[in-house]
């Protein structure tokens, strides 16, 4: 039997207590680490207002086009690997490690982890990322063309990663954001044939997360991938 793709998916509603979580384990961040790129930045610029305008220009591009050119940029200009990992201990994020030798996009993450970087962009709680408001506002901001995954749950603002590993010919699809109704969700996954199949499953589970949380909203029947109805 073909192996099928792996997937772990996480839902918080903020100051309730209220989660819903499937699956576990490590993956690989893909575009989604851009957000933890930006956040980096604001670290250690003091927030938004510290950025130089050219700073502010490679962040819109890597969030809102996913460019990888400016991405790269930014991991210079945040210390590499090492400055990365720095941020993250200062977010409180204990399951994330930096790629190394500029390959930001095999940081490696769990779908806890991308919750709590959701918790520092879009609530205060542990502690506010200065210019948390306006990195939330690129994530609100993604080119419609990438705006799959989690809004299928009804999430407004996100970021999406979509890799294909060179050494398996196998897809990583991630997606992770915010509700307007406060609701955070991650979904992270690979071992797709297809890119399109790696975007359906995490889509279902998206919806599967939001609907087992309870809350009202676009695409939140159905249930987990591979489960049963």
């Amino acid at each position: 039997m073909e192996r099928r793709g792996r997937l772990a998916v996480a839902a918080v509603v903020p100051g309730t207590g209220a989660a819903a979580v499937r699956g576990g384990g490590l993956f690989v961040t893909a575009s989604t680490v851009k957000v933890d790129l930006v956040a980096a930045l604001l670290l250690r610029r003091g927030g938004a207002d510290g950025l130089t305008a050219g700073q502010r220009e490679l962040a819109e591009l890597s969030i809102v086009r996913s460019d990888n050119a400016a991405a790269s940029e930014l991991y210079l200009l945040v210390g590499g690997a090492d400055g990365l990992d720095a941020a993250y201990r200062a977010l409180g994020l204990v399951e994330t490690v930096a790629g190394r030798d500029g390959y930001w996009g095999l940081t490696t993450t769990s779908a806890a982890d991308r919750v709590r970087l959701l918790r520092r962009v879009f609530t205060a709680d542990g502690g506010a990322l200065p210019g948390r408001r306006w990195l939330a506002g690129l994530m609100r901001r993604v080119v419609p063309e990438q705006a799959w995954g989690v809004s299928a749950a009804g999430a407004g603002a996100l970021k999406n990663g979509w890799l294909p590993r060179s050494a398996t010919g196998r897809w990583v699809v991630d997606s992770f954001g915010a509700r307007p109704d406060g609701t955070l969700v991650a979904v992270l996954s690979d071992g797709w044939r297809e890119l399109a199949e790696g975007v359906a499953a995490v889509e279902s589970a998206a919806r599967w997360a939001v609907a087992a949380l309870g809350t009202d909203g676009p695409g939140t029947t159905g249930s987990l991938a591979g489960e049963p109805s």
